[in-house]
Parts: structure tokens; sequence; C-alpha cells
């Protein structure tokens, strides 16, 4: 035997070997996602990071509601989900608009409405809030009966990822 020669089969496992190597290297580890169940609100989403839950009262227009959170952080970017339950569905549609209005304003933003379906609105916004840099929110907003749901994606604009935004919001789903 040659040095530096390998028989087939060590080449074949060397070449599996690195071949795995690759594969894991293409992976990026920052996005780990997972599926979520709400805990207060019935809802489906994949999240890419552990999440954390929490809940709050909030005034949205006339009504003193509270607020559930569950969302998760990757390189300054916050992917999550917020719901109200309001006392009809009429009010539950009448708080999404409150909710994208809070939501804009909070970055000092200008939006951008995508095309609706149903009684979903999806939206861009950028914004500088007042001494900050410049923002991206990417939203959806949607009802499902009494409740009002808001995913969002909310970070620097140079680290929203755009496919995994989508990702994010497009695995959504009310329950």
């Amino acid at each position: 035997m040659q040095v530096g020669c390998y028989d087939a089969p060590m080449r074949k496992h060397l070449l599996l070997s690195a071949a795995g190597l690759l594969a894991l290297a293409a992976c990026d580890p920052k996005f780990n996602w997972r599926e979520i169940h709400g805990k207060d609100a019935p809802y489906t989403v994949l999240l890419p990071a552990k999440p954390a839950t929490m809940a709050r009262p909030i005034q949205l227009g006339n009504a003193r509601v509270t607020m559930s959170m569950t969302g998760a952080e990757v390189d300054h970017v916050s992917f999550a989900v917020g719901s109200v339950e309001m006392p009809d569905p009429t009010q539950a549609r009448a708080a999404l608009k409150l909710m994208q209005d809070a939501l804009v304003n909070n970055i000092d933003g200008k939006t951008k409405t995508l095309p609706a379906t149903g009684d979903a609105v999806d939206i861009e916004a950028n914004g500088t809030p007042a001494g900050g840099q410049p923002m991206l929110l990417i939203a959806h907003f949607a009802v499902s009966g009494n409740r009002a749901y808001q995913v969002i994606v909310l970070g620097p604009e140079k680290e929203v990822v755009r496919e995994e935004a989508a990702t994010f919001i497009s695995s959504f789903k009310p329950n």
C-alpha cells in the first residue's frame, strides 16, 4: 500500500464524512424552528428559538383587555404572536386596526399594506424611532371568533431576513 492512498471503502467513508460535515456547516443554527401552541390563545406557529410568554393588561380603544404575547428573538429581531380576546367578533375586527396603528407608531413608521385576505391584513412598515436605527416591521393581523391576533417580525432593517419572516408568518394557524 502506498502512503496517502486509501482503499475504496475508506475513500467512501471519508467522502460521506466530508459530505456530512458540509451539510452541517450549511445549516444556520441561529434559526432553530419549533412548533409552538398558544398557551392563552388557540393557535400554532413556528418560532425560530425558545419562546417566552407573557400577558399584560392594555388599553385597546375603549376596551381594557389582556394581551398575551409569545415570542422569541434571533440577532436582535423579534418574532412574536400577540392576541386579545374581545367581547364579540365585530370588536375583534376593530381591534386589528388599533393593534396595527400601535405597532407602526412605536417605530414612527410608514406603512405599506399588502393585499388583504378575508379578515386578515398584512403590512410592512419602515421607521426610525427617536434616536434609534432604521427598523422594519412585517406583520399579519387576523381574527378568529372573538380573538384578534398580531403576528409580527420586528427588528433592525439590516437584520431582518425576509425568508425567515415569511416562514414564521405563513406558519401561523389560529385553531
